[in-house]
């Protein structure tokens, strides 16, 4: 079972705090902490909800769905869920699983409710180490084991005030004791000390991980030290501990090398399948990168390794690597943090040296030009554009056009005039952009949704 590292957030009146019982601010933006752990390396996020009332909570929704729009990696949300709504709530606002707190015995209730609505993979259970914790574990653990997928397992010293219990107890893998028989299911612990330094975390992580029944950490010791997850990760490895990383389905010596040694590798952005950058690795760069997740090349010029990102923070995270038919070429998809080229520029090439007009056939390009020119409008009017004139008319006027051309769609649709549909289905989609706009929905909302589906 390959471990993971989890940072948390624990949302409280819309900010980052330290713990659950310590309401020390850490952030008062949470969505630039949660990216911040993302561009870190993280494997996934858990953000912890302390909400109190419906209002509260609404506002913490709001907050868990930017930042499942703004990280690539998995979010796990937990804390305030009390009823199937909630579950639901936390999955369409972008979250991979969520977690029902077992410190309530009505979310024991409605396990098997929600676990058969929207899948196991999709439901955890969080436990504390208390006395009525662990006894509604106890009562469930049939339940359990056939509805859910994974266990959040939060230490008592993480839910109970108790100050005077040391650094080492907390974490100590002494004090991890997970219920039977449900630790067979995968668990993510609890590390609770916002204070711990680096070292001390290392030790905990060589302790923790060993168990065989635990996949991950999280907890305030961990997003602590966030930054250095790669640093971590290393020591994880240097430990004997099979961390998440990537499995190369070829060795170095499967690919055709050029006179030096290397070979090229062509790095595109994942998400727009723009080009960025085309770079040499050796033998060396090759298992940096596959080891760590980040695109690290060998520097002709310097003639030493290279991990992108190393001196500006301008990072390349791995999304996936592939050879071409004669294994002398990769494609590497990435996320580029900043600017992939030196000049600042985000992609390296932009020096245009011949062009011809032609129609852009790539719907993707389309469809976000056109969105970009609506989304202008609304910013600088234009006179006479009847973008504009829907927007001065404002939502009602939106919703009344993109109605009547759903219903012409329909129409269309019984015609035999093949094209007529195409007319009103373009005529749709440009409305619909405008409404989107209107209402703050970016194309990339769209489609992660589409993707999460």
């Amino acid at each position: 079972m390959k471990k993971q590292f989890i940072p948390s957030i624990i949302l409280n009146n819309k900010k980052a705090v330290k713990g659950f019982y310590d309401s020390t601010v850490i952030s008062e933006n949470p969505v630039e902490l949660a990216i911040t752990y993302n561009d870190a390396n993280c494997d996934a996020i858990i953000v912890f909800d302390q909400s109190t009332d419906d209002r509260s909570h609404e506002d913490a929704l709001d907050i868990i769905k930017e930042i499942c729009s703004g990280t690539d990696v998995p979010v796990i949300g937990a804390g305030n869920v009390r009823r199937m709504e909630d579950v639901k709530k936390l999955l369409y606002a972008g979250c991979k699983m969520a977690a029902l707190n077992f410190s309530k015995t009505e979310n024991a209730e409605i396990l098997e409710e929600v676990s058969l609505k929207f899948g196991k993979e999709k439901i955890a259970i969080c436990y504390s180490d208390t006395t009525s914790g662990k006894k509604i574990v106890e009562d469930n653990k049939e339940a359990i084991k056939k509805y859910a997928s994974k266990m959040i397992y939060l230490p008592k010293t993480a839910v109970c005030n108790d100050e005077n219990t040391s650094f080492g107890d907390k974490i100590d893998i002494n004090s991890v004791n997970l219920v039977e028989p449900v630790k067979e299911i995968p668990h993510i612990v609890y590390l609770d000390n916002p204070n711990a330094s680096l070292a001390d975390l290392k030790g905990s992580v060589t302790a923790v991980l060993l168990s065989n029944h635990i996949y991950a950490i999280t907890g305030s010791a961990l997003s602590a030290n966030a930054k250095s997850v790669n640093d971590i990760k290393d020591f994880a490895i240097d430990a004997g501990i099979d961390i998440q990383t990537f499995e190369a389905k070829y060795k170095w010596e499967d690919f055709k090398l050029d006179s030096n040694g290397m070979v090229p590798v062509v790095v595109q952005d994942y998400r727009t399948d723009q080009v960025l950058m085309v770079a040499y690795m050796n033998e060396e760069a090759y298992s940096a990168t596959l080891r760590t997740g980040k695109m690290t090349y060998f520097s002709r010029s310097r003639n030493e390794l290279w991990e992108k990102g190393d001196t500006s923070g301008h990072f390349q995270y791995v999304k996936s690597l592939t050879a071409d038919c004669d294994l002398d070429t990769i494609l590497a998809k990435v996320k580029q943090i900043g600017a992939a080229c030196h000049t600042g520029s985000y992609s390296c090439f932009f020096n245009e040296i011949a062009k011809k007009d032609y129609t852009e056939k790539n719907p993707q390009k389309v469809l976000d030009s056109v969105y970009s020119v609506i989304a202008d409008r609304k910013v600088n009017p234009r006179e006479g554009s009847y973008t504009n004139y829907l927007f001065d008319k404002g939502l009602d006027k939106i919703l009344k056009k993109c109605g009547e051309e759903a219903t012409e769609i329909t129409i269309a649709a019984k015609n035999e005039n093949g094209n007529e549909i195409v007319y009103e289905m373009a005529d749709y989609l440009y409305h619909m952009m405008v409404l989107m706009v209107e209402k703050g929905v970016s194309w990339e909302d769209v489609t992660d949704e589409l993707a999460r589906r």
